[in-house]
């Protein structure tokens, strides 16, 4: 069984870790399933970019243990070796809870932990962190240790003796390296799409097989045996083939999960991909818009500039039906605001400023307030917030805009993190929905057959 590579806390070199695994493994010539355990767009698109097939996330709190399950046998048995990466402490979950933490993702797939622990500074307190959590909970398995900032030989033989009576087996030592060092930002690592610094490949597989027992660690990557019905269906989606979706997908827009595109193409919807970067028009075959987040903030400037998309965006607003998250919402505002305080203008679909801001980070309880296009009145669903900005709409420059919209829209829900109050949150109509919060759209059958429906309005192109 494939294992998960989990660390007592964040920043232990989880994905590092894994990125070297994943490196070593193309090196030879083997193809590796990899996963991501929570709701993150950055590490997965690091897994994703080196060549292995693309990585999937598994999340019990947004998909359910059933969706998690499927999708996780449903890729790994494609492929000889599989490779889960974990989030945050091997039992960080919801609030203070281990729901939906990477323990429990182990637990439920049965899959040991292979636990990567930074033992710069330490020693003997080595093995009190490793009792610790091995002992936290009977039903896991801890089955290996890779120690990361180990820069001495005298260092690893210390290590070794303190854990010479200890049934565990000790896979690696890394040593520290720049050049495995991976570059971060503010919501975490840099992606690749948007770092001119593309991992160096060969060296991360040469960093990794002078530093792991890659043999015996490559035991803990075999892919399971076993093979399930595929119990979560596609059906009840009534489809128009004429009326394609157009997506936001460039160097500016990529928080997407990869099943999202994949489902709307399994019942038949066609795809249309649309670049703001590149200052494209939005086709004219589309009959909705799909703008996913991403960092609009940092190519404010480069965004203001690109007039052919901001018009068509304002032009196709007008008669298509728009589906916005996170940083997609903020460029249907009128400016946003970078750091240094300019305002780069937007394009004024929606009546708000966006502004650098604490940073809004978790699982979301989802309520319906009313029926729009995407979530029933009392329905409830989960999603997740990640951003470190903030809408203005009570500036008085916008005041005569708010009024002229008012009457249309609304919030189309309320949302609560863990032990918090509700707050409304979110603009709609009946062609628009735009929000902080990031669904995933697949594992939810009624909130996908939502929007499916809201994808399938009439409209004239001429309007």
């Amino acid at each position: 069984m494939p294992c998960v590579i989990s660390s007592p806390s964040t920043d232990s070199g989880k994905t590092t870790l894994s990125l070297l695994i994943s490196c070593w493994a193309f090196s030879k010539g083997i193809k590796m399933q990899t996963f991501k355990v929570g709701p993150d767009y950055l590490d997965q698109q690091q897994l994703s970019a080196i060549g292995q097939p693309i990585c999937r996330n598994l999340d019990i709190f947004l998909s359910g243990e059933e969706w998690v399950q499927e999708s996780f046998f449903k890729y790994s048995l494609k492929y000889e070796f599989s490779l889960i990466e974990g989030a945050m402490g091997l039992f960080d979950g919801l609030g203070s809870t281990t729901y939906s933490s990477t323990a429990d993702i182990s637990k439920l797939l049965n899959a040991p932990v292979i636990f990567i622990v930074n033992a710069k500074g330490q020693v003997a307190s080595l093995l009190a962190t490793i009792r610790g959590f091995r002992d936290f909970d009977s039903e896991l398995s801890i089955a290996g240790i890779i120690f990361n900032n180990v820069n001495s030989d005298r260092h690893k033989k210390l290590i070794n003796e303190v854990f010479k009576n200890e049934d565990i087996a000790i896979l690696g030592f890394l040593p520290s390296d720049s050049k495995i060092t991976l570059n971060k930002a503010n919501l975490g690592l840099i992606s690749p799409l948007d770092n001119d610094k593309a991992i160096d490949v060969e060296y991360f597989a040469n960093f990794a097989e002078r530093n792991l027992d890659v043999f015996s660690l490559i035991k803990f990557l075999k892919s399971p045996q076993k093979k399930i019905s595929n119990s979560v269906k596609f059906e009840g989606f009534k489809i128009d083939k004429s009326k394609p979706i157009a997506i936001a997908e460039d160097k500016i827009f990529h928080f997407q999960y990869p099943e999202t595109k994949e489902f709307l193409s399994e019942i038949g919807i066609p795809l249309i991909s649309w670049s703001i970067y590149d200052d494209e028009e939005i086709p004219n075959e589309a009959y909705s818009l799909i703008i996913p987040g991403g960092f609009p903030e940092k190519y404010a400037d480069h965004i203001s500039n690109s007039t052919k998309s901001l018009n068509s965006l304002k032009k196709f607003r007008k008669n298509g039906f728009i589906y916005a998250e996170c940083g997609g919402m903020m460029i249907l505002g009128d400016y946003i605001k970078d750091e240094n305080g300019n305002n780069y203008k937007m394009s004024g679909i929606l009546p708000f400023r966006s502004k650098k801001s604490k940073l809004s980070v978790g699982y979301r309880y989802i309520e319906g307030l009313k029926d729009t296009p995407i979530i029933k009145q009392k329905q409830l669903i989960r999603g997740h917030e990640f951003h470190y900005w903030e809408i203005e709409n009570n500036l008085p420059e916008l005041n005569l805009r708010k009024s002229k919209h008012q009457k249309k829209l609304s919030s189309p829900w309320r949302i609560k993190s863990w032990k918090t109050e509700y707050k409304n949150e979110g603009f709609f109509d009946e062609k628009l929905h735009a929000s902080w919060i990031h669904l995933h759209l697949p594992s939810s059958q009624e909130v996908a057959k939502n929007f499916i429906d809201a994808t399938q309005i009439s409209f004239s192109k001429d309007s």
